[in-house]
């Protein structure tokens, strides 16, 4: 088929803007991770036939990485998308870049980061995905001026697994988990907001009370919480969380919705109202002046 000149310019400034568009996926650490032998990002596990869109699970990560989407008319502010997996596996796709898109379209900028993944069930599973976090925080608000972005306007927007690592970086009152390596560690990586969706194994049934005795602290970034009340991961948790913000009397908003389950993203679920949740947040990011009308 002969393509006409208007159409050929057409194909050849779409491909101009993408690669203008696409950047290398951002280094976290400047060599090793802390602990690391080896930098991998990791490989993707076969995709599962009978999801449709299909999800993406990265396996086997010891190079955490962040990938830079910018919005068309970006408002300054920013925030770093925590995927879930279950600590052994990242879902960078149905819990990262679908997520960043609906960031964008709201003038935020979203860094999707693919942190460490583990394969030892024995071990803290969400020491290193913390360390990440606590590190890509500092890195991105130390070069802000490169995304113009607001240093005091980076968040993050956390999903299961990556929920409950947010919840350990809001209760962090700014202590590294791992031990200083150069000068960009000095630099603040508390949040300025944070979103938890349906944040994984919040709650210790053994003691009725959020997982390893985390205390909210009285000037805990503001937070929006969403949850099922029949995900498996109880929602317990979360309205924990809530009860702590409450207390200290902080900028909160809690959902828990009757059904829906759990690993949804942003994605609809059939007898359930829960692929609502993203218009509640964006509302919600409105009133503490994240999102721009």
């Amino acid at each position: 088929m002969r393509m006409t000149r208007p159409i050929l310019w057409s194909l050849m400034a779409t491909l101009l803007i993408a690669t203008a568009q696409a950047t290398e996926p951002l280094d976290v650490w400047p060599n090793l991770a802390p602990g690391e032998s080896a930098r991998s990002v990791g490989e993707a596990l076969p995709a599962r036939s009978e999801e449709q869109p299909t999800v993406t699970r990265m396996v086997n990560i010891t190079r955490p990485t962040l990938s830079v989407h910018i919005p068309e008319h970006p408002n300054g502010a920013a925030a770093i998308i925590l995927p879930g997996g279950g600590f052994s596996r990242v879902v960078p796709d149905k819990e990262g870049t679908e997520a960043a898109q609906w960031l964008t379209r709201h003038g935020v900028t979203a860094f999707v980061l693919s942190y460490r993944t583990t394969e030892d069930s024995t071990a803290k599973g969400w020491v290193k995905p913390l360390q990440d976090v606590q590190r890509a925080m500092a890195v991105i608000r130390s070069r802000a001026d490169q995304w113009n972005l607001n240093p005091e306007r980076i968040g993050i927007v956390a999903f299961s697994a990556g929920g409950q690592v947010g919840a350990r970086l809001l209760c962090d009152v700014g202590r590294l988990t791992y031990d200083r390596i150069d000068a960009l560690d000095d630099t603040s990586h508390r949040p300025d907001f944070a979103v938890l969706v349906y944040p994984w194994n919040l709650y210790d049934p053994a003691t009725e009370t959020l997982v390893d005795r985390l205390v909210v602290p009285s000037d805990c970034p503001p937070t929006f919480l969403v949850h099922t009340h029949d995900d498996r991961s109880s929602a317990l948790g979360t309205v924990l969380f809530y009860a702590g913000l409450k207390r200290h009397n902080l900028p909160a908003e809690l959902h828990v919705f009757g059904n829906g389950g759990h690993g949804y993203g942003l994605r609809p679920v059939e007898g359930s109202l829960i692929s609502t949740w993203p218009e509640h947040a964006a509302h919600w990011l409105t009133t503490i002046g994240i999102v721009t009308k």
